[in-house]
């Protein structure tokens, strides 16, 4: 069962979170004074636009026009009921899904990466550099900027850009510049973290040029707030009063961010973030200030962190595999509102092919780890008897992930 919204139903303002805080943010810090920083400080690296959101404490704020133009090519996205993997589980859970894979670019990010382009086109930047780990958010910024006729460069994680070919040619298609980092040593794997230090070298070296993170900082996650407040108004439309709980991947915490941040002043419902145990930022990292990248470039973030000269293991699921989180879900984790879950790749390969085989759809491997997750969510609730309600955000396909399946299915995870 699929439940739709019109195209004029689309939200016409992103949910900002922070009012609803439970505690206040901690400022982020300048890498060289560790001071706080101001938006001077940020206005090379950002438009205007965007840091005025970064700092901003209304709780909704508009989205542009030119902006809403351009999403409703794909949103409203479907809610969608899981009905037949709800029989294969024999649940009495009613299992919802939002379908994020869509978009132009198969996944959730370019709700953040066409504002992103809109806002820093109107400063008059021509040239936009990014990193990207598994290509979804490379792919999200090249199609944002193909819209507003904006140069754009991207920095691909090395171990993605040489397991995911056809992510760096969808962004060639759209007419993006890809390199592997990082770009001074051909041998290492790469992490997000080396590849957002390329990116950020890029961006300062250049005047005509702005640069452009798809997760982690307050603006992003704002954005992709639209995901949970289509869903509120679609499980109403399903006769729902309210999702038990709520679940979404994490690595940054964009996915996550979008699908649960509208839900956090409700306190009935549960919010969980699921990560890879491989990168266990959120439930075995610290909470302390540390680097946004490997090379100490980026401000000063209060968040969960692995240190930020961790390098990840290659997995599949390469959006996933960043050492720390976005300071709004660190916080929420540490103040209890949002619970941490961790698997292992193969756990969740198991639940993405169980859903492909009973929902059609195959998942990307970073949204293996939500089902995983709603999964046994529902086994819980099998238990229990329950009729619980589990929402959780399918955040991109794997259609352009199948050699990730080939592993598994053949043994070679």
């Amino acid at each position: 069962m699929r439940y739709q919204l019109d195209p004029d139903q689309i939200p016409s303002a992103w949910f900002n979170v922070l009012p609803a805080m439970p505690e206040p943010l901690q400022p982020p810090l300048h890498p060289g004074t560790r001071e706080p920083i101001g938006p001077a400080d940020l206005a090379p690296l950002f438009p205007m636009g965007l840091i005025a959101q970064e700092v901003s404490t209304d709780p909704w704020i508009d989205i542009p026009g030119a902006v809403l133009d351009i999403l409703r090519l794909w949103r409203p996205t479907p809610l969608v009921r899981a009905e037949r993997l709800e029989r294969a589980l024999g649940t009495p859970a009613r299992i919802y899904y939002k379908d994020e894979s869509v978009s132009p670019a198969g996944s959730h990010k370019p709700n953040t990466a066409v504002p992103q382009a809109f806002y820093n086109q109107a400063e008059g930047i021509a040239r936009i550099a990014t990193e990207t780990g598994a290509g979804q958010w490379g792919s999200a910024l090249a199609f944002a900027c193909a819209q507003f006729d904006i140069e754009c460069k991207v920095y691909m994680v090395r171990a993605s850009y040489q397991q995911k070919p056809y992510r760096k040619l969808l962004m060639e298609t759209w007419g993006t510049e890809v390199v592997p980092s990082p770009v001074d040593d051909t041998d290492h794997p790469g992490s997000l973290g080396l590849a957002i230090s390329d990116a950020v070298r890029d961006a300062a070296g250049r005047d005509d040029t702005h640069y452009s993170l798809g997760s982690v900082l307050n603006h992003v996650l704002l954005h992709q707030t639209v995901i949970g407040l289509e869903a509120k108004e679609q499980l109403s439309l399903a006769g729902e009063t309210r999702p038990d709980v709520v679940i979404g991947c994490c690595g940054g915490g964009s996915n996550l961010g979008g699908i649960a941040l509208p839900f956090v002043p409700d306190a009935a419902v549960r919010l969980v973030a699921v990560e890879p145990s491989s990168c266990p930022t959120l439930t075995e990292g610290r909470f302390d200030y540390d680097f946004g990248d490997t090379a100490g470039m980026t401000p000063l973030l209060p968040m969960f962190t692995l240190g930020h000269d961790f390098i990840p293991p290659p997995i599949h699921a390469g959006g996933l595999r960043y050492h720390g989180d976005a300071p709004i879900i660190s916080t929420l984790v540490r103040t209890g509102r949002i619970e941490a879950l961790a698997y292992p790749q193969g756990k969740t390969f198991e639940a993405a092919v169980q859903f492909a085989r009973a929902e059609g759809k195959i998942p990307a491997p970073e949204t293996g780890h939500a089902i995983r997750a709603a999964v046994d969510e529902a086994l819980a609730a099998k238990e229990t008897g329950e009729e619980r309600v589990i929402l959780f955000n399918f955040s991109g396909h794997g259609l352009l992930d199948l050699s990730a399946y080939d592993d598994f299915l053949n043994d070679r995870l």
